[in-house]
């Protein structure tokens, strides 16, 4: 409903605007532009799209092999001692508990379509448990908030896209990515852990947010020690590394576990060719509507303006063109993501705008979505302190991933 008002909007606003620069200001080429732009948009949507086959194909045939190798198992079992304190309201052994920990392995894999079944599961679960019905309970929030945040060890997706606008290497985000996306989910956890009033001081607690607050904390310290030519080319190798790691990882453990590695990758991969196909009017859609957003003047108007406050604080503002895609991420991931594609073929997927608008898309998820979905599947109405919780966790992701951009590619 939300990405609807939005599409609308897109195109009322550049109606107008085209209007009023046709006759207040007799710009004839206006609406030939817009025109223009409503063609080249729709071409550019197809030919990302149809490229992304490929790509994607190869993607999810690697993500089904860790799925039936055990791999989110595996994490969920990781992940269950720290979660136990920060679900205190879920009793011990309920099956919500093991939802909750499958849909968030899922997530920081980039299993997207094993993570909504499972968030969908493990939402039925809480409000088995939720004595007021029509009202989000604490471990509702919590969990809801963990999924706005939209912590994810691969950006699968945004690796595809970087790959098909030509990036020299799809990977070099993954690092920026994985640092921004680890502030947004603890400022949501810190949030939302005051206002339930969980103990983040517990041992176990401390030993898990402790722990990655140390890593990621040393990696930036690491990466603001050496010479800025180094940055990208250490992150680079680092991250191509360590996502090549995992890859043998699923490989290795899924034949350990007797799967057969090839029939699963192939099944994996008839998902992704498919996921691709399906994509194509949704990305079409979203790129024409912006692409006549920029042509009418409407995009540099909202950039210029937030650029001009900026200039005023004596801040940088290259990273002000990379914003729409961070504006418009708690709306719609759809729409967000053609923000990104727009911004990589306008500025060049290799420029700090396109790779800073990469690292907004995946530093967080989309909020208002998630909480409609989720929400939404079983009758809640009064979300209390949810969407506040999630966007400044959506707050820090941004700040995070700005300031992240300028250390590695500024």
């Amino acid at each position: 409903m939300v990405l609807n008002y939005i599409w609308i909007a897109f195109f009322v606003i550049a109606f107008i605007l085209g209007v009023v620069r046709l006759i207040f200001y007799g710009d004839t080429e206006i609406f030939p532009a817009m025109m223009g732009s409503t063609f080249d948009m729709a071409k550019t949507g197809f030919e990302i799209s149809l490229g992304l086959t490929g790509v994607m194909t190869l993607w999810m045939g690697l993500m089904k092999v860790g799925e039936q190798g055990g791999i989110v198992r595996l994490m969920s079992r990781l992940v269950n001692p720290l979660f136990r304190r920060l679900f205190p309201d879920i009793p011990k052994d309920h099956p919500a508990g093991g939802a909750i920990m499958m849909n968030i392995a899922a997530n920081m894999l980039g299993l997207d379509n094993a993570a909504t079944p499972l968030g969908l599961k493990a939402m039925n679960e809480l409000q088995s448990i939720n004595p007021d019905k029509d009202t989000a309970s604490n471990p509702m929030i919590m969990f809801l908030t963990l999924n706005t945040s939209g912590l994810t060890i691969i950006p699968i997706s945004i690796m595809v896209y970087r790959a098909q606008m030509g990036a020299a290497d799809p990977s070099d985000i993954f690092v920026p990515i994985l640092i921004s996306t680890f502030f947004s989910t603890l400022v949501g956890v810190i949030a939302v852990s005051m206002i339930q009033r969980i103990n983040l001081l517990h041992p176990v607690v401390l030993a898990y947010l402790g722990s990655l607050t140390l890593l990621i904390s040393c990696i930036i310290w690491y990466f603001t020690t050496i010479p800025q030519e180094q940055v990208n080319t250490i992150s680079s190798v680092a991250g191509n590394f360590i996502l090549f790691g995992i890859i043998i990882s699923f490989i290795v453990l899924a034949f350990i576990r007797k799967v057969n590695v090839y029939e699963s990758f192939i099944e994996g991969a008839k998902e992704g060719f498919w996921i691709a196909v399906k994509i194509i009017p949704y990305l079409v859609a979203i790129l024409v509507a912006v692409g006549v957003f920029r042509a009418s003047g409407a995009m540099d108007f909202l950039v210029d303006g937030i650029r001009r406050v900026v200039n005023v604080f004596g801040a940088d503002g290259e990273f002000v063109s990379a914003l729409p895609t961070a504006l418009m991420k708690p709306l719609s991931g759809s729409g967000a993501r053609g923000m990104m594609v727009d911004a990589m073929k306008q500025f060049g997927a290799d420029s700090f705008v396109g790779r800073l608008s990469c690292i907004f898309q995946g530093a967080s998820d989309t909020t208002f979505y998630i909480i409609a979905v989720y929400f939404g599947s079983v009758g809640i109405r009064k979300t209390r302190y949810a969407v506040g919780c999630g966007l400044l966790a959506d707050l820090a992701g941004v700040v995070a991933a700005i300031l992240v951009a300028y250390l590695f590619f500024g």
